[in-house]
């Protein structure tokens, strides 16, 4: 059987068109989202090349973000990684002065979110992370907060 004839070369070449068109429309977007996340590390004071690494993009993002390297870790285990990056992702928009519904943004719509922040007017606030803010080894306790205080200590 000649299946040759079934084929006419008018379709072959429109779902051709329709795949060249998909192609660059993605590189498109990816060519977006690292020059995004490029703006986003320099506003940060971190190198912007970081972006284009895998790995190590993460690991830059944590450390605007202010929290403990172990974090790569835990990006990188598969299930427990969701978590982490959708909180990650939290805290970088909040290192940038933005609110959780931002968040929910570049998470649903990164092509569209990550160039507001990296090429819109959010000014890098500095870590958004209680151990950042505070430090590792300081005091964690705010003495202007009633219901955050050290413990009483017994007096002798």
């Amino acid at each position: 059987m000649d299946y040759s004839s079934s084929y006419s070369s008018e379709g072959t070449g429109i779902l051709a068109g329709i795949g060249i068109t998909f192609i660059v429309i993605y590189l498109a977007i990816l060519v977006l989202m690292v020059a995004s996340m490029w703006k986003v590390f320099e506003k940060a004071g971190k190198p912007g090349w970081a972006a284009i690494i895998p790995i190590y993009n993460t690991l830059i993002m944590i450390e605007i973000v202010g929290k403990p390297t172990i974090w790569i870790l835990w990006c990188l285990i598969p299930c427990v990684n969701i978590v982490f990056s959708v909180w990650l992702i939290n805290l970088v928009s909040k290192s940038f002065g933005k609110e959780e519904g931002f968040t929910v943004g570049m998470l649903l719509l990164p092509f569209i979110f990550w160039p507001i922040l990296g090429f819109g007017s959010a000014k890098y606030v500095g870590p958004s992370a209680a151990e950042a803010q505070t430090g590792f080894g300081k005091n964690p306790f705010n003495p202007n907060d009633p219901f955050n205080q050290p413990p009483a200590t017994p007096e002798a």
